[in-house]
């Protein structure tokens, strides 16, 4: 699938299930709600839940995004990018989060000053996942 028509289809459909590794090797099911971002799918989560701490472990991952009826869907298989208030600048994290918000709702946010706190209060990061297999029948 090119990159067009990944970031048509992610721009307007944004449930998804998020696959990453524990550390004993099982498989951990998560259910995001994801935007286009970086020439791949993004959401945000808080530090301490499984995904964040399984995906910095092992990047590796697949995210299935679907419509409502689960056809069409894609499935990206690839790696996270993990973008933290730790690893990256304040106001690229806020930038970045952002960018999640609005792709992933399809809407400003009415308090962005508002927005920025609460992501920090709340420890958020964001994830990219970048992929290097997409498939699908979308």
């Amino acid at each position: 699938m090119d990159e067009s028509k990944l970031n048509d289809f992610l721009s307007s459909h944004h449930d998804a299930v998020l696959s990453t590794f524990r550390s004993n090797g099982d498989i951990q099911l998560s259910i995001v709600t994801v935007g286009p971002l970086e020439n791949g799918a993004a959401f945000t989560t808080t530090e301490e839940r499984a995904k964040l701490i399984n995906l910095k472990r092992n990047p590796k991952c697949s995210l299935l995004v679907s419509t409502n009826n689960w056809s069409p869907y894609i499935v990206l298989q690839g790696k996270a990018k993990i973008y933290t208030f730790k690893n990256t600048p304040e106001h690229k994290i806020a930038s970045i989060l952002r960018k999640i918000y609005k792709n992933a709702s399809g809407r400003e946010h009415p308090n962005w000053k508002e927005y920025d706190e609460a992501m920090k209060a709340d420890k958020r990061a964001a994830v990219v996942v970048v992929a290097e297999k997409v498939y699908g029948t979308a």
